[in-house]
């Protein structure tokens, strides 16, 4: 029988988190509900264990750093992943489950922006955001996901085990589409009727902090995972920069064989050097990216024997 667990990660949300244990236990009885209590002072972890989930800890603050420990800890062959702010709706957990266990996604997203999240969340720069952050995802990397930062997730056991977590807070959702789309695992998309949190419940995001924080970890993967691309702007701005101050000294000397004007020669020399720099650093990096991605593609054939081993026995 195949194994499910929902992961609950949780900082202060002893408003809701009864609710959203008792929810999951009925949409997915077969299921191993756990809550991942991230240092809460309200009572959460009480909360949860009495409406029967398994409860952790994780002592170092931060969504990603929660994540970092479900995915380490927990073995099964389906991982659901939701809040415990009582925003996303059970209902939807077994459809996503079943196309993880069919064998038909690594990934499925629950897609708040196609359903009730413009008309539910009450916060503005939130909606903004979400907006700005997919164009820069599906500009960026070629891909169309509909719902970049969704806390609603199913995943195969391939990729909880393949995704190598480096962010600490609430920017782990970006990561792990980015990561997704590059490694060409499969993504499915659900939408589903989102809710905005009751009253009493209070949001842990901050629009701004957290907003920048997400951006920047969107050009970091960017440099990471497109790196050519990335250091060719790079050398075509001090490609631009070396040909602004280049052209009017070399007019000027082949026009008198007189170079009065030193320091923009220096300046002009200077930046065509980092633009050939910055273009090789992104070929060789490149060649880096490229030999990652193929002990991934290994790593995944592996983890795909085992499992068909492990099934024959």
């Amino acid at each position: 029988m195949s194994r499910i667990a929902v992961l609950i990660p949780c900082y202060n949300e002893s408003a809701t988190i009864e609710k959203v244990v008792r929810d999951y236990r009925s949409a997915l009885p077969e299921a191993d509900i756990y809550v991942y209590d991230n240092n809460s002072t309200d009572g959460t972890a009480e909360l949860a264990r009495k409406a029967g989930a398994i409860v952790r800890h994780e002592y170092r603050q931060g969504k990603g750093n929660v994540i970092r420990s479900m995915f380490r800890e927990i073995d099964a062959d389906c991982y659901v992943m939701t809040d415990g702010d009582d925003t996303y709706p059970a209902e939807s957990a077994p459809e996503m489950a079943r196309l993880i266990l069919e064998g038909k996604a690594d990934m499925v997203n629950g897609d708040r922006l196609s359903s009730t999240y413009f008309s539910e969340n009450k916060r503005p720069f939130h909606n903004m955001g979400n907006v700005m952050v997919r164009g820069l995802i599906n500009r960026f990397f070629k891909s169309d996901v509909r719902d970049i930062m969704t806390g609603y997730r199913a995943f195969s056991r391939a990729f909880v085990k393949a995704f190598p977590i480096l962010s600490r807070g609430f920017e782990i959702e970006t990561e792990m589409t980015i990561y997704a789309v590059d490694r060409n695992f499969v993504i499915r998309e659900i939408p589903i009727a989102y809710r905005d949190r009751p009253e009493g419940s209070v949001s842990k995001l901050n629009t701004y902090s957290d907003g920048f924080r997400v951006l920047r970890t969107i050009f970091r993967l960017y440099r990471d995972y497109r790196p050519f691309a990335f250091f060719g702007v790079i050398s075509l701005v001090f490609l631009a920069a070396a040909a602004a101050c280049m052209i009017p000294v070399l007019s000027e000397y082949f026009a008198t064989g007189l170079v009065p004007r030193f320091p923009t020669l220096i300046v002009g020399t200077a930046c065509g050097i980092c633009a050939l720099l910055s273009f090789f650093a992104g070929v060789i990096l490149q060649v880096v990216v490229k030999q990652h991605s193929q002990e991934t593609e290994l790593m995944m054939n592996l983890f795909s024997e085992v499992k068909r081993h492990d099934d024959t026995k």
